[in-house]
């Protein structure tokens, strides 16, 4: 926390992030303004909505204080800068950034909001780096609702693949290194993005579709009809990094591709050895690389998917009941670094006290129920719980009576 402090000009707001970073931590069933300041024993979430919504502070800058912290507990010198985004379903159209859109977390077209992510994947660990909320074109084209939402005059539309990029360019040019870049479909099929990666001299393995068009020394052709031309004693079997339950083994072939420009390019083809289902990447590197680099750059996406997945489950990332930009970025941010946390120390304790033959390493999970447990002491005494029921009750009542006027009004 003291990386942080310096962003807080009061001792108040210094004081009362340190609770809300330790809320996230917390075992709370369901994290959010109301629940954290209960359970961090003030008497009202006036303070913490004051903290999200109105205290003077930069979530850019400390974006940047968690950016470094990372860096510097999680360095690695190939460490890969994985790229995806993800939604929270959200009801009514007042929170910033939300329309009817696809969203992988329900898997269909939902009203909901899309950020995109940056996450720092090295051999110590992973934990995300940077964020952007997704503005749809529905809300960069009303200026009076983008204002309202506390989003900046200059708020422009910006595509995913546009985000990612910025974020990458953020990275490197705060003097950080890493040496690839990964993502889905939605970024590999961007030629504007693979081109910036490029010029900075940044590999890449980014996913594409089958339809996917690609130049080789014997002409264009898209990557499903180039792979049935792949002979079977091609295919190599290899891992794409360890999971929980052993090596994900895949069958991996690699086609180096025709281009003017410096630098080598190839598109990777990976078979599922159960189901023969395939999937191509586009492959960039400045000096040639061998087929075992490029799939553990392929396999790494799959960090990114860990930090959504412990990201929400345990720092509450998709449990902001916020709908101001201001307010979002800083809870988003502060749950990066609750993360973030939770990430270094697992990394430091695999590092100094390897675990016994008889025990799994320690996981991020088992280190917040430890941490909580053993570290956090919250406010639980029966006078505070009756006096946070008596103020929901009083809350509930006021709005009650709100929602029978307006509807008297309205009548």
């Amino acid at each position: 926390m003291s990386r942080i402090a310096g962003r807080f000009t009061r001792v108040e707001p210094r004081r009362r992030v340190r609770q809300l970073v330790l809320g996230l931590l917390s075992d709370l069933p369901r994290k959010n303004c109301w629940t954290i300041a209960e359970w961090a024993g003030e008497r009202t979430p006036d303070g913490m909505q004051h903290l999200l919504g109105r205290a003077k502070s930069d979530a850019d800058q400390v974006r940047d204080d968690v950016r470094g912290y990372v860096v510097e507990h999680l360095h690695d010198g190939q460490a890969v800068l994985v790229v995806d985004e993800t939604g929270d379903v959200k009801k009514g159209n007042g929170t910033v950034g939300v329309q009817r859109q696809y969203t992988g977390t329900a898997g269909r077209i939902e009203n909901a909001q899309v950020a995109v992510y940056l996450v720092y994947a090295g051999r110590r660990g992973h934990a995300a780096v940077d964020r952007e909320l997704y503005v749809p074109r529905s809300w960069t084209s009303d200026s009076d609702r983008c204002r309202a939402a506390g989003l900046g005059e200059e708020t422009g539309f910006a595509t995913k693949p546009e985000l990612a990029a910025r974020m990458v360019a953020r990275f490197l040019d705060a003097g950080h290194r890493a040496a690839w870049v990964a993502g889905d479909e939605v970024y590999g099929g961007n030629p504007t993005l693979r081109t910036t990666l490029e010029e900075r001299g940044t590999g890449y393995v980014l996913a594409v579709a089958c339809s996917h068009e690609v130049t080789t020394g014997a002409g264009k052709f898209r990557a499903d009809a180039l792979a049935k031309k792949v002979p079977k004693r091609a295919w190599q079997k290899l891992s794409a990094g360890a999971g929980a339950k052993g090596h994900r083994f895949y069958d991996w072939v690699v086609i180096d591709l025709v281009d003017s420009r410096p630098g080598n390019r190839q598109l990777l083809i990976r078979r599922n050895r159960s189901t023969g289902e395939l999937a191509y990447y586009r492959c960039y590197s400045p000096v040639p690389v061998p087929l075992t680099t490029l799939v553990r750059v392929a396999g790494s996406r799959r960090r990114v998917e860990e930090f959504f997945q412990s990201g929400k489950g345990l720092a509450a990332l998709d449990e902001h009941q916020v709908r101001r930009y201001p307010s979002w970025s800083r809870w988003v941010t502060l749950v990066m670094l609750a993360h973030a946390f939770l990430a270094v120390v697992r990394a430091d304790e695999h590092a100094r006290h390897p675990a016994p033959e008889a025990l799994i390493p320690l996981t991020c999970n088992e280190i917040q129920r430890l941490f909580v447990t053993l570290v956090v002491q919250p406010v639980h005494d029966a006078v505070h719980r009756l006096g946070w029921s008596d103020w929901r009750r009083r809350h509930q009542a006021r709005s009650q009576a709100s929602h029978y006027r307006r509807q008297a009004t309205q009548a």
